[in-house]
């Protein structure tokens, strides 16, 4: 063989491989277990783009997904928004966002620069926006104990057990 033959026979070997994995795979897969994706929202559109701003305003890809569109560079260990209105009601949100110390109501165990910052600075409208949009952030019944699981390890760092 040539210099730049093995490489492609290499290549292609993985590639078909490959094809053969997921064709069996597929074959050992039940359509009917996929429940689809749990989340949803129950916003409109203008409520998403008003509290999209907000959010990108205020940076909160750095520490939480939603969508699970995360800013790569970031290692917090802070909730996932998806579901979150399904634990949490409005007035909940609201007032956690209005809080001056927001661990007062979630206590938190990361480093003091990776905590929940307040919100209280912004204006009622926007924490009112913020926190109608989050709870709007639901997630179907079936998938409910796995986000209760995930929010309570994440605040805690300890395994839920229930």
């Amino acid at each position: 063989m040539r210099k730049g033959e093995k490489g492609i026979l290499i290549g292609s070997v993985v590639v078909v491989g490959l094809v053969i994995a997921v064709r069996f795979m597929m074959g050992h897969f039940d359509a009917s277990d996929d429940k689809g994706i749990p989340f949803y929202s129950t916003a409109s559109p203008e409520l998403r783009m008003a509290a999209m701003k907000i959010y990108k305003q205020e940076n909160c890809k750095n520490c939480h997904t939603l969508w699970t569109v995360r800013d790569m560079m970031r290692k917090v260990p802070a909730p996932a928004l998806d579901g979150i209105g399904s634990l949490h009601d409005e007035q909940w949100f609201y007032e956690y966002f209005s809080a001056p110390d927001p661990q007062q109501i979630v206590p938190s165990r990361l480093k003091e620069e990776f905590r929940m910052p307040s919100f209280a600075f912004l204006s009622e409208q926007e924490r009112r926006t913020l926190a109608q949009y989050m709870a709007s952030l639901k997630v179907e019944d079936w998938y409910l104990p796995a986000v209760k699981k995930d929010e309570y390890e994440k605040l805690t760092g300890k395994v839920f057990n229930q």
